[in-house]
């Protein structure tokens, strides 16, 4: 009985004084290397149990370097992971490369396309391993501008996405990109179309003086900077209301073209 009291004692002692390293992620196919230091007593390793999805390994862990093998935990690409590290306090163990789970940007463009009816742009992926936003970007105001972002599906399955854009008139440029934990991007081809509608044009007119609201001839897309280069406003739409705009100088990009009007 005094045997087991004192088991009983270091069990929940270890239990009172150990921590948890947790780390969440996706699974990609390869496995987790930890470097294990000693235990603060001097006796044994920091680490004492491993726990994947809930699931305790059966690695070899007594030692200052140790592999977690997710083979055997019948997991498929693109599955939800996450590692539990038991330690003891006063230590701990480090996980060399946590960017094994992070998402990765693998699509493959199967194809992408511009519905001038409907006014959408749709792509199709295959190869994805972990969800990752697709970004949208439409060439106008001689830059880039991102129009709209949709969440990838994350599997390596055929899949379809589509979003809602705006022409401009003349020659429309839109592409896709995506960006992992690398940060380097990623691009589709660009696709093009070329819109017949005539080109919008704005009251009072370029250079000319505003006191509260700007109207375009048709609903574009617009921004408006002050003079320091300052993004004021942004939107969609026939009107702007720029009566709480200080007195001034801006700049405003609409349509395809770049314009100034004077805020009285």
């Amino acid at each position: 009985m005094r045997f087991l009291a004192i088991l009983t004692t270091i069990f929940f002692a270890q239990l009172l004084y150990s921590q948890d390293l947790v780390v969440k992620g996706i699974y990609q196919g390869d496995n987790i290397y930890v470097m294990n230091p000693f235990s603060p007593t001097g006796v044994g390793f920091c680490v004492y149990q491993v726990l994947v999805n809930g699931q305790p390994t059966h690695d070899e862990i007594h030692s200052s370097a140790f592999e977690i093998d997710l083979s055997v935990f019948n997991l498929k690409i693109g599955d939800p992971v996450t590692i539990v590290l038991k330690h003891h306090e006063g230590c701990k163990p480090k996980i060399l490369n946590p960017e094994v789970l992070k998402p990765r940007s693998t699509f493959n463009l199967e194809s992408i396309k511009i519905d001038p009816k409907n006014k959408k742009l749709i792509w199709v992926t295959s190869g994805e391993l972990g969800s990752l936003p697709f970004i949208v970007e439409q060439y106008r105001w001689n830059k880039w501008v991102k129009v709209a972002t949709v969440k990838g599906k994350g599997t390596p399955g055929i899949h379809t996405y589509s979003v809602n854009i705006h022409f401009h008139s003349g020659l429309n440029r839109f592409r896709i990109k995506q960006v992992d934990y690398t940060n380097k991007p990623r691009y589709s081809p660009v696709v093009t179309y070329k819109s017949n509608q005539p080109p919008i044009k704005f009251k009072p007119g370029n250079g000319k003086r505003v006191s509260d609201k700007i109207i375009f001839t048709a609903k574009t897309d617009y921004e408006i900077y002050d003079y320091y280069g300052r993004l004021m406003k942004k939107g969609y739409g026939k009107e702007v209301d720029v009566s709480d705009l200080p007195k001034g100088t801006y700049f405003i990009n609409y349509d395809n073209k770049t314009e100034i009007f004077i805020k009285k």
